[in-house]
């Protein structure tokens, strides 16, 4: 059973030497990753905080970064948030990055989620 996924991201994090980090690893959350987070000041004072603490719980590598923390997810480029977000509930819910797609003129074929943001 696959529990860690690697990723790329379409911008990357910028820390404060102007270093960008792009791969990264999110593991599979535990029911406890995604309970704690509610008991969160944070996240009861605003709902959409949980998303926050929950990327901060799961992400386990990003670049050469030593750890990732709520302040590294607060402050990456909304493109990768919607982009790590689309990638958890992928991982989550199928419980794999690839998903089966078809191009316009009807040829169909395997995507990984995983490279797509090096695509982008």
């Amino acid at each position: 059973m696959q529990t860690e996924f690697d990723f790329t991201l379409p911008l990357g994090f910028v820390d404060d030497n102007g270093d960008v980090h792009k791969d990264g690893v999110m593991r599979l959350a535990t029911a406890i990753d995604e309970i704690a987070p509610l008991r969160d000041p944070r996240v009861r004072t605003n709902e959409a905080y949980l998303t926050i603490i929950l990327l901060s719980r799961v992400i386990t590598k990003l670049g050469t970064l030593p750890r990732v923390t709520t302040d590294t997810i607060e402050n990456i480029f909304a493109p990768d948030l919607a982009y790590l977000q689309a990638f958890y509930r992928r991982i989550h819910e199928e419980g794999t990055t690839i998903i089966q797609v078809k191009s316009p003129s009807g040829e169909e074929f395997e995507l990984d989620l995983a490279d797509l943001g090096e695509a982008l």
